[in-house]
């Protein structure tokens, strides 16, 4: 990829065109990005996976956010000012997804991708320290959003991810900081696991996607 050419990526000596540059602005090929998205799937993964004809319709609004095409967004009220709350069962290929979409777009700012569980341990160790890690501005996708034990350092409890949670709505709303998430759990259950407060804060800080319920095992 160069600099003045995002929508060329190379990988493997190979190029793949993601759309065509008209003026300054890239027209974005939805089927083009699928493709690329398989192969480059395939380099990071292993050659068993694979786009499911059956995820198209969610990756289709995960590449128009990604892509940044405020008219698409504007239809399916999508905003792209938001994080991307990306919710579905166990399997449905969340974490997958969050972590490979990054790649079409080299010339925006990466995010680390991050599980919850992770971050509870090492408050675990660590204590408040780490809520401040996690509550700067460092761009992150909190991966398995609900999963996670309830944080406990010198016999104190703490819900660990909610009070992150709670600093990055601050950090979106002073700086426009955006945070992405996946989860298995429903709205109900957020509410259940982080309260009333934090959910709320959720909805104006993320965009629900979400996997259909019956969403297969694909590491079946």
């Amino acid at each position: 990829m160069s600099s003045n050419k995002p929508h060329i990526i190379i990988e493997k000596g190979v190029e793949f065109h993601l759309g065509s540059l008209n003026g300054n602005m890239i027209q974005y090929d939805f089927k083009k990005i699928l493709i690329y998205l398989d192969a480059k799937g395939k380099l990071i993964f292993g050659k068993h996976f694979k786009i499911y004809e059956e995820d198209e319709i969610i990756l289709y609004k995960l590449c128009i956010y990604f892509i940044r095409d405020f008219e698409a967004c504007e239809k399916l009220k999508i905003d792209p000012n938001k994080g991307i709350l990306l919710s579905g069962p166990v399997g449905c290929g969340k974490t997958s997804l969050m972590k490979l979409l990054r790649y079409i777009v080299p010339h925006q700012k990466a995010y680390e991708l991050i599980p919850a569980r992770n971050i509870t341990f090492a408050f675990n160790n660590l204590g408040y320290k780490t809520i401040e890690e996690y509550g700067n501005s460092n761009f992150y996708c909190f991966d398995d959003l609900g999963v996670e034990t309830t944080g406990r350092h010198f016999g104190k409890d703490c819900n660990v991810m909610g009070e992150i949670l709670l600093s990055r709505y601050d950090l979106f709303l002073k700086r426009n900081i955006k945070t992405h998430s996946t989860t298995n759990l429903n709205a109900q259950e957020l509410e259940e696991r982080y309260g009333n407060r934090v959910r709320s804060r959720m909805r104006q800080m993320f965009n629900l996607i979400s996997f259909d319920s019956k969403s297969v095992d694909k590491r079946n």
